[in-house]
């Protein structure tokens, strides 16, 4: 049997070989644990994230989850757009792409993300 952290782990390396983040166009990657998000946006020709947000930064944040994980796009756009950044790849990180995962890029493209 494949355990859970396994099965994704072989997803996230399957979309990883496919995605590489310049300095131009950076790669949104995406963590989720139990209970936070944790995004950042990497240059993966000079290996240095560029901006990071997560919602256990964000100490203001109420509501659910997802509630959370949108604000929480929002910001790395923010920050995004304060470096000069607008096309990013997007990298779920081995999750399906709903709820949190969904969540966070719907609120990136709020906040004028293009991807």
């Amino acid at each position: 049997m494949v355990r859970k952290e396994a099965r994704r782990e072989k997803i996230r390396r399957k979309i990883r070989k496919k995605l590489t983040g310049t300095k131009e166009r950076p790669r949104l990657s995406v963590f989720r644990s139990n209970s936070d998000v944790y995004v950042q946006l990497i240059d993966d020709t000079q290996g240095h994230t560029l901006a990071a947000a997560s919602s256990r930064d964000m100490k203001n944040l109420t509501g659910t989850k997802i509630e959370k994980s949108k604000e929480v796009g929002k910001a790395i756009a923010k920050q995004a757009a304060d470096a000069g950044i607008t096309n990013v790849l997007f990298d779920r990180g081995g999750y399906l792409y709903h709820g949190r995962v969904k969540a966070v890029a719907d609120g990136a493209r709020e906040g004028g993300l293009q991807f």
